[in-house]
């Protein structure tokens, strides 16, 4: 495994965010001297994930010609995939960063993680199954555990928002014929999106909807990811957050957030999954965060106001029913 090196620093920290006050010295992170990782995994991953996500992306450029009609679209498939790039180039950066949020900030703490892991995943609504950092080491304190978590969502929702109005400034608004048969599913809207939505095109008439190009749909998954993130739930980014915030208590509000996930699945079956793979996070790994030793002590009042911008940012993100069947409500 290996020493920890001599030039990772003690970090020091007022008790209570008062500079006279005596500082409370974080010890260094071990270093895991791991066998590294090969490069070759990340790019296969990588380039996989960018034909599964240009495929898909290929799909909703041809969804969006079409619009609301029963036309089949006359489309090349060179010039399909070259327009998929458009949902491909905006969902990779947003997952990206969001990702890369998280490994900075273990770099800046010297914490052992990997690059971004991106999940290809073929003849799927989105192309892929996000991305991910492994975390190979413990984390040092309450301050970095919260810094670390929020990193990837504002990292993520910063970009998300120039791709969510250059993607709404692309789409338009079009009337859906009285007969129109062709979707399956709705998309939920986040309140972000229909404030975008509505300071696009205004006030929809009755029998438009929005014809959605593939950015605003790449902004749309991108803020579904976002919010699942941010769930006050165990080790995700939103239980790091909760931890640092209300140390032991957060438990508590891992069981409640749990119990709410059980209750959005009768409101949405697209729930499902997401609240099985929580529940079976839970089981192994167990509804308490893992401890800091600096359990007790409260983190300052800016990373207070940050987590205030963390429940803002789920919140904007959020919607109960994000895929529905059959139903018709706006672009799908």
């Amino acid at each position: 495994m290996g020493t920890p090196p001599s030039d990772i620093p003690d970090f020091a920290f007022p008790a209570s965010g008062s500079l006279s006050e005596e500082p409370i010295h974080i010890p260094p992170t071990p270093s895991y001297r791991l066998r590294p990782e090969p490069l070759w995994r990340y790019v296969i991953l990588f380039v996989l994930t960018i034909v599964t996500t240009t495929q898909a992306g290929g799909l909703h450029y041809a969804s969006f010609i079409v619009g609301f009609s029963d036309r089949i679209p006359d489309f090349r498939a060179a010039s399909l995939l070259l327009h998929g790039l458009w949902y491909s180039v905006s969902i990779l950066a947003i997952l990206g960063c969001h990702e890369l949020g998280h490994y900075y900030a273990c770099r800046y703490y010297k914490v052992d993680a990997s690059r971004p892991y991106f999940l290809p995943m073929p003849l799927l609504l989105t192309g892929t199954l996000g991305a991910f950092i492994r975390i190979r080491a413990p984390i040092p304190g309450k301050r970095a555990l919260f810094d670390i978590g929020i990193a990837g969502p504002i990292a993520g929702f910063i970009v998300a928002i120039p791709v969510l109005l250059v993607g709404m400034h692309m789409s338009n608004v079009v009337q859906v014929p009285a007969d129109f048969r062709g979707d399956v599913y709705e998309l939920g809207e986040p309140l972000l999106f229909k404030a975008a939505e509505w300071l696009t095109f205004g006030a929809i008439p009755q029998g438009y909807s929005v014809n959605m190009h593939p950015m605003a749909f790449a902004a749309w998954f991108g803020m579904l990811a976002t919010a699942l993130n941010l769930f006050p739930i165990g080790q995700l980014d939103g239980g790091h957050i909760s931890y640092a915030v209300l140390g032991r208590r957060s438990t508590v509000l891992t069981l409640v957030m749990v119990l709410c996930l059980v209750g959005l699945t009768f409101v949405s079956m697209s729930w499902l999954v997401w609240t099985v793979l929580t529940v079976v996070m839970l089981v192994t790994f167990g509804p308490r965060h893992p401890r800091t030793f600096d359990e007790e002590i409260p983190i300052d009042r800016a990373r207070m106001w940050l987590a205030l911008a963390a429940v803002v940012m789920f919140v904007l993100c959020f919607t109960p029913a994000p895929i529905q069947p059959s139903a018709l409500v706006g672009r799908h």
